[in-house]
C-alpha cells in the first residue's frame, strides 16, 4: 500500500509493517497501527521523527541502521533493533535482511555513502519482498535471489536513472517490481519508460505502477 514517495504499509496476516513512515499520523488514517517499523536512512523522506512521535508505536520494534539510531530521541531506544548492512534478524515471524544501499556515480556519492543506510528484504512466509531504499544499481541489488516483490527507487540526482533501475531489475528478476521513490527536483522519473524497458527485456517480470504521490498532479 503506497502512502507517499518512499513510505509504504505492508499487511502480512495480522502483522502490519510501516516502511519509512513520514507525512504525519494523518497519512495513515484507515491503516492498522504498526507492529513493525523499518527505516532505511537519515534523510527526511525516510526518517521523520515527528511522524514516529504521532503514531501509536507502543510495543513496536523499529529496525534501523546505526546512523538513524543516532538521530532518534532517547525515548525510542528500548524499541530499536539496529542492523548493519548484511545483518539479519527475525521479528514477529518475519526474517529481515539488511541490504546495502549507496550511490555509484561520482557526482552522487555524497548523497548516500556505502554502509550508512539499509535496503531491506522481508521474508513473509514464502514471499520475499525487497525495498531498495535510496540506491543505485549496485552489485548487491543485482545479485539478489528469489525476490517476489521489489520496490525499486529511481530519481535523479539522488538515486539512479530509469535505465539503471531497469537494468538491475533484469539482472535479479523479481516476479513483480513496483517503481517507487521516483520524484526528484525538478523532474519526475518516467515510470512508463521503466515498465517498457523491463518488459522488453523480460516480459515475465510484472511491472506494477501505483500512485505514490496522491497529493500531486503526477
Amino acid at each position: 500500500m503506497p502512502i507517499e514517495h518512499a513510505t509504504a504499509v505492508l499487511q502480512w496476516g495480522d502483522i502490519t509493517v510501516y516502511v519509512d513512515p513520514t507525512e504525519g499520523a494523518k497519512a495513515f488514517e484507515g491503516q492498522d497501527d504498526p507492529d513493525l517499523i523499518l527505516i532505511t536512512d537519515i534523510h527526511g523522506d525516510h526518517l521523520n521523527v515527528e511522524t514516529l512521535q504521532e503514531l501509536n508505536t507502543e510495543d513496536v520494534t523499529i529496525v534501523v541502521p546505526q546512523a538513524v539510531a543516532d538521530q532518534l530521541p532517547e525515548v525510542f531506544n528500548s524499541q530499536l533493533k539496529i542492523l548493519n548492512n548484511r545483518e539479519n534478524t527475525e521479528i514477529k515471524g518475519i526474517k529481515i535482511e539488511a541490504i546495502p544501499m549507496y550511490n555509484l556515480r561520482e557526482e552522487a556519492k555524497d548523497f548516500h555513502v556505502k554502509g550508512r543506510g539499509n535496503g531491506y528484504v522481508l521474508n513473509l512466509g514464502d514471499q520475499r519482498v525487497y525495498f531498495s531504499g535510496d540506491t543505485e544499481d549496485i552489485p548487491e541489488m543485482r545479485n539478489l535471489q528469489n525476490i517476489d516483490k521489489a520496490f525499486v527507487c529511481m530519481n535523479l540526482p539522488y538515486t539512479m536513472t530509469v535505465e539503471s533501475a531497469a537494468s538491475a531489475v533484469l539482472d535479479f528478476k523479481p516476479a513483480q517490481v513496483y517503481p517507487y521513490h521516483y520524484r526528484g527536483r525538478p523532474d519526475v522519473s518516467d515510470v512508463e519508460k521503466f515498465k517498457k524497458l523491463v518488459n522488453e527485456g523480460n516480459p515475465e517480470i510484472e511491472v506494477v505502477l501505483l500512485d505514490w504521490y496522491p497529493n500531486a498532479d503526477y
